[in-house]
């Protein structure tokens, strides 16, 4: 089963309140997912350890019912 858009920004939200969240649905398929996260959480984070707070939002999610997600992350200042 595929997962929406709006899912997957309900999910990045509850983890960063502050955040400025961007989906692009990249295939019209539910499936591929662009993502711009904007949060002061990652302030002081590596872009790794941006993308893994991310992954961890997405409570493991990611590789099961969403199956492709491009991830651009940057500290909200």
């Amino acid at each position: 089963m595929a997962m929406s858009a709006s899912e997957i920004e309900k999910l990045i939200r509850e983890a960063f309140p502050d955040a400025a969240v961007t989906i692009t649905d990249l295939a019209g398929d539910n499936d591929h997912y662009a993502a711009m996260v904007t949060t002061s959480a990652f302030k002081g984070k590596t872009r790794v350890q941006q993308h893994q707070m991310v992954y961890d939002a997405l409570k493991g999610r990611m590789g099961g019912v969403l199956h492709a997600l491009s991830l651009q992350t940057a500290v909200k200042d």
